[in-house]
């Protein structure tokens, strides 16, 4: 049963319309309008600046921010994408979960702040984000990487894995996924019950959103919907997500897939829980950001050195038989 803090959030959501900005087509389009008039800020909290280093470079026209421990050398390397159904900035949940990898786990965080929807299409995002995730894979250094995204920018960070896959066959150590948005089609049969429980979210707009960022592609292109994508090859994932979501199916849909495609798949389903609740100030969303912490930790542990060989010189009862002699 989910905490009483949770159920108290999921209810304040309600109460303050939240699901009113994906309620409708016409709500995510005057949205994007707004957002054309008045672009939202993508850039870091100064409380970011004041317990890590925090710079900017650009990949082509994508800000990408690098936020790393001070005095200390990071342990892992984490790509992070981040979610707002493809027309959404990057916004103060989404930075805290970057402290959070900093500081307790020692991570540094490349975080792009990639073009939006209706400007940024699939076809030009997918590329540059493999590229990152390439290039953040291949700069090298103690520990791995870990690829991490949230919502729809789960559905960019698994396409942009998918893609490095068929191009190089590389991957980052692990994926981890919360609550993903994978198939921006929203035609699973189930979802037109999960949406009536859902405090945050509604298929009108997430259809439209994902309509926008489809923009020339097929919306079931795997680009666009990495669920209708190959999973084989892939590195091992870890997914976060809750029942009280109108996107728990494209999760499950994933681990299914994905398992039987080879996939080692570490899933996390709670009952009663609302979308992106790792992100959320929950008892439940606390103990899944430890354990984020935890995998990020275990990819920059060094490899353990090999037992060394027995010397069979050093024992008799080791030594192997002489070798039969050929007839």
């Amino acid at each position: 049963m989910p905490s009483l803090r949770s159920r108290a959030l999921s209810a304040a959501l309600i109460a303050a319309g939240r699901r009113k900005r994906f309620a409708s087509a016409e709500a995510v389009r005057a949205r994007v309008a707004e957002s054309a008039r008045r672009p939202a800020s993508h850039l870091p909290p100064r409380w970011l600046g004041k317990v890590a280093e925090v710079s900017r470079t650009f990949v082509g026209a994508w800000p990408v921010y690098e936020v790393a421990p001070r005095d200390a050398e990071p342990a892992a390397r984490v790509l992070y994408v981040h979610g707002g159904g493809y027309v959404g900035e990057l916004v103060r949940p989404h930075w805290a979960l970057v402290r959070t990898l900093v500081s307790e786990a020692g991570a540094r965080c490349v975080v792009p702040a990639y073009i939006l929807a209706p400007r940024g299409t699939a076809d030009r995002t997918v590329p540059v984000a493999a590229d990152l995730l390439s290039g953040l894979i291949a700069s090298g250094g103690a520990g791995g990487t870990v690829l991490i995204g949230d919502s729809a920018g789960a559905g960019l960070a698994l396409a942009a894995a998918q893609r490095l896959r068929d191009r190089t066959g590389a991957q980052p150590s692990r994926i981890v996924l919360v609550s993903p948005w994978l198939d921006v089609t929203m035609t699973h049969p189930e979802q037109g019950a999960l949406e009536a429980a859902d405090p945050m979210l509604a298929r009108p707009g997430l259809v439209e959103a994902g309509r926008l960022y489809a923009g020339t592609l097929a919306t079931d292109d795997p680009r666009v919907s990495p669920l209708r994508g190959s999973f084989a090859g892939l590195a091992p994932l870890t997914v976060f997500t809750g029942s009280r979501d109108v996107l728990v199916t494209d999760s499950r849909e994933l681990v299914r897939r994905a398992r039987a495609e080879g996939v080692e798949v570490d899933y996390h389903e709670l009952s009663g829980l609302p979308h992106v609740y790792p992100l959320l100030p929950v008892p439940e969303g606390r103990a899944a950001r430890a354990e984020i912490v935890r995998l990020v930790r275990s990819a920059g542990d060094p490899e353990p050195d090999p037992e060394p060989e027995p010397d069979p010189a050093a024992d008799p009862d080791t030594a192997p038989a002489p070798a039969p002699v050929p007839d």
